[in-house]
């Protein structure tokens, strides 16, 4: 080998450009990691309403470390995460020296029973909350699915005035709502919509009478529903009696 120039050059050539790639990975280091670049700015933008200055003073004394070349944006972003009312975290950086952090916060739907909370999307997410929120009951896997029917429920019991307090999904796919009102209504696993579509148009002419003493309606028949009213002399207070049963059309 010592006596083949060209083999000697390129191995020089090769040798000479790795110890300059190494010196300027050495000075750019050396460089980046100088406090000549410190982070002057943490900005947290969005619409927040539960994200507290506190809990972003925390997770910048805890998690942020670094420069601005060095601070790693996943980690960071993972912490910021974290907060129970985060539903998505982007953060970047802004030079010179500004870390800028946008959080998307959940915006609370109902409860999930007494397990967590649903958000607008039909997601749940475990935060604490003292809102007056309807309550969703279900399998696992049909908390998009209640909260979608949620939405559809509510804008067609508007014309009744009665909002919807409960939602109830079982495993075979049947539903069943329960009003501000006490009312329960009973949807069952088909045409749920056009069933409570057709009770909200004839309710007023129909239940209105009534008022706030029925307590169960059974939209499960095919041009009508059966409601339990009570008995002459009962109050609000009183449960209506199952054999005060009612047939009424919605034909």
């Amino acid at each position: 080998m010592w006596d083949k120039p060209q083999v000697l050059n390129w191995i020089a050539n090769f040798l000479f450009a790795l110890g300059f790639v190494m010196f300027m990975y050495g000075i750019l280091y050396l460089v980046i990691h100088l406090p000549l670049f410190p982070l002057r700015e943490i900005r947290v933008e969005g619409q927040l309403t539960h994200v507290t200055r506190e809990q972003v003073k925390l997770i910048a004394s805890r998690y942020i470390q670094g420069n601005f070349f060095t601070l790693d944006l996943i980690k960071t972003r993972d912490a910021f995460q974290k907060l129970p009312w985060a539903r998505n975290v982007n953060v970047r950086r802004r030079w010179p020296g500004k870390l800028e952090v946008v959080i998307e916060e959940h915006k609370e739907l109902a409860r999930w029973g007494n397990i967590a909370l649903v958000n607008s999307y039909g997601e749940l997410f475990h935060a604490a909350s003292d809102s007056d929120l309807p309550v969703f009951y279900g399998p696992g896997d049909g908390v998009h699915e209640v909260a979608e029917h949620f939405g559809i429920f509510s804008q067609i019991l508007a014309v009744t005035k009665f909002r919807v307090a409960e939602i109830s999904l079982s495993p075979r796919r049947a539903w069943q709502i329960k009003t501000d009102g006490n009312l329960t209504i009973e949807l069952g696993r088909e045409q749920m919509e056009s069933r409570l579509q057709k009770f909200a148009q004839v309710y007023e002419k129909t239940l209105g009478k009534y008022g706030s003493n029925v307590r169960y309606a059974d939209l499960r028949y095919p041009n009508g529903f059966a409601v339990r009213k009570p008995k002459p002399g009962e109050g609000n207070g009183a449960e209506p009696s199952k054999d005060m049963v009612t047939k009424m059309s919605t034909t």
